[in-house]
């Protein structure tokens, strides 16, 4: 099939049609173990194949688009509106900003995520809330930011935070970014909104980072971090946005944010780019949140338990 080719993929009731399949996305080579090449018709397959268990993580959930047209090593466009040109059986959502709306685009069948890989949409970033309440969030994220590439340091930050979080009776799930750290994600009943969220998550962060000073910092600015991890609480606000499970980042050898089972935090091999296009559904099919995803608890219970151990 030459690069201009136009290929149809079946997606339960639709045909989607894929575009210059052949594109080369992620060039060979440039990873950190000699990673081989990956086109379009690369990504499209994997969508296809770890569909079933990443649109859990994505239905109705305003999305936010990276795109990379030609590439990893070309331009890069953020896109929240959808465009005019998008088919019509695509949802959208229409969210207030100021001076007018916009129109995310929301992800909730497999043809829809094919069509998005097929725009070159490379890595998809959810809402933490969704569509019948866009104003209370489901899910907290902690981002566990290290200063270098030091693993180790994102390993033993996210024991601790684990443990905090075990502490106050909230259930958490581990995730690898694909990128240089990991996300401690906590579900949520939908009951509180993001600035209380928010504030939590800080607490939270401010606690781990009173016990212990010198390893952990919740400083926004890189310059006061020192070399010490960034415990990024950032993303628990209105409108922002965290990289959605299992989708691929744009960064050589196509690396996939990917969920792990907190056993596996132990496991000297794993590392935030563990998991890459090539094997990231068979990591998928292991189901390492199963359990924990249907088990969001409210924030009430947590906040006594947390301003009983600040004192």
């Amino acid at each position: 099939m030459t690069q201009d080719a136009v290929r149809t993929v079946r997606a339960g009731r639709r045909t989607v049609e894929v575009h210059r399949p052949g594109k080369v996305l992620f060039p060979a080579g440039n990873g950190p173990s000699g990673d081989g090449e990956y086109t379009k018709g690369d990504l499209v397959d994997y969508y296809r194949a770890v569909a079933p268990f990443m649109l859990p993580h994505l239905r109705g959930r305003p999305l936010m688009l990276e795109r990379h047209p030609d590439g990893v090593g070309g331009p890069r466009f953020m896109q929240k509106n959808t465009p005019d040109h998008y088919p019509d059986w695509i949802p959208r959502v229409e969210v207030g900003k100021e001076g007018g709306t916009v129109r995310h685009t929301v992800c909730d069948d497999t043809a829809t995520l094919l069509h998005l890989a097929d725009q070159a949409a490379l890595t998809l970033h959810r809402w933490l809330s969704r569509t019948g309440d866009l104003e209370r969030p489901d899910r907290m994220v902690f981002d566990l930011d290290p200063s270098g590439d030091d693993f180790a340091r994102v390993r033993e930050a996210a024991g601790l935070l684990g443990a905090l979080l075990d502490e106050l009776e909230l259930p958490s799930m581990l995730m690898t970014t694909g990128s240089r750290g990991l996300h401690v994600i906590v579900p949520l009943r939908p009951r509180q909104d993001f600035d209380e969220v928010r504030q939590f998550a800080r607490d939270v962060a401010d606690t781990l980072v009173a016990a212990h000073p010198g390893r952990l910092t919740t400083a926004a600015r890189k310059k006061d971090r020192g070399d010490r991890l960034y415990l990024d609480v950032q993303r628990n606000a209105y409108a922002q946005t965290a990289v959605a499970p299992f989708t691929v980042r744009a960064l050589p050898g196509a690396p996939v944010a990917t969920p792990v089972s907190w056993d596996q935090l132990d496991d000297p091999a794993l590392h935030a780019r563990r998991w890459t296009v090539a094997d990231a559904v068979e990591q998928a099919r292991t189901r390492p949140w199963a359990g924990i995803t249907g088990r969001a608890r409210a924030l009430g219970p947590a906040r006594r338990r947390l301003d009983a151990l600040r004192g």
